[in-house]
């Protein structure tokens, strides 16, 4: 496939996108983005689902790291490990145990660490730093009469991870929550869009509105048909909607 490359600038803040039909490590090629921080390249490959992989500074950063949608025995091996709630989509100990190094930072939601049995949990509202990237755990929860027994409030973990120079918001399973509307400076933010289990097109939409990133990547949307959040922001000026293989 043809590279393609796009540049853009919003702002401070410059991006690169790189699509060079992805990376394989040895399995299905995974898609790939790539944006500019103050110290580097923080590169993105999008494993699926609810599952991401960054690389910057010459560390990795898995999130939600789940076999069922990559073999991680051939991914590369964790500095960093970020767990937003324990449901067995989000949280696979196998897949963990496969990327772990003897000094693997793990950091997770309390409910996790409990299950997995190590780790630093931390709570909403709590701040970390790791590797010289500061980490705040944000809420996510439902909103919905009747879904909130899927991620009640103050249970599982959003994450705000700030580059040097590029802030990166990782939603977790969540509806649009009024806590939004204190996240302020998104450059790049994963909004879920599967309801019951998270947000609606209409949902996503409303957050992004909320949230204003330069950049919006939904995932975690299994069969939810992504060209409704396409129309919905066909009008909204600022904000790079991007659609990637995240089912």
């Amino acid at each position: 496939m043809q590279s393609i490359i796009k540049l853009f600038a919003l702002s401070a803040f410059v991006g690169v996108w790189v699509f060079s039909g992805g990376a394989t490590f040895g399995q299905a090629p995974f898609e790939r983005d790539q944006f500019q921080t103050a110290q580097g390249s923080l590169e993105i490959t999008f494993i699926g689902h609810g599952t991401l992989m960054f690389s910057w500074n010459d560390k990795v950063i898995h999130i939600d790291p789940v076999g069922q949608y990559a073999d991680y025995s051939q991914l590369p091996k964790a500095d960093l490990i970020l767990i937003t709630h324990e449901h067995g989509d989000h949280l696979d100990p196998k897949a963990i145990e496969q990327i772990l190094k003897p000094n693997t930072a793990i950091v997770l939601n309390p409910n996790s660490a409990a299950k997995l049995g190590k780790g630093r949990a931390i709570k909403n509202g709590e701040m970390i730093e790791v590797l010289g990237i500061s980490i705040r755990a944000v809420p996510s929860y439902n909103t919905t009469a009747g879904r909130d027994r899927y991620h009640p409030r103050g249970r599982d973990n959003g994450y705000v991870l700030q580059f040097p120079g590029l802030t990166v918001y990782v939603a977790g399973d969540t509806e649009d929550i009024p806590e939004m509307k204190d996240l302020t400076g998104i450059d790049i933010a994963f909004l879920p869009m599967n309801q019951p289990y998270t947000m609606t097109p209409a949902q996503v939409a409303s957050a992004a509105r909320v949230i204003r990133p330069k950049v919006l990547y939904p995932y975690h949307f299994g069969e939810t048909p992504t060209q409704e959040l396409v129309a919905l922001l066909k009008e909204e000026r600022g904000i790079d909607l991007r659609i990637r293989k995240m089912k």
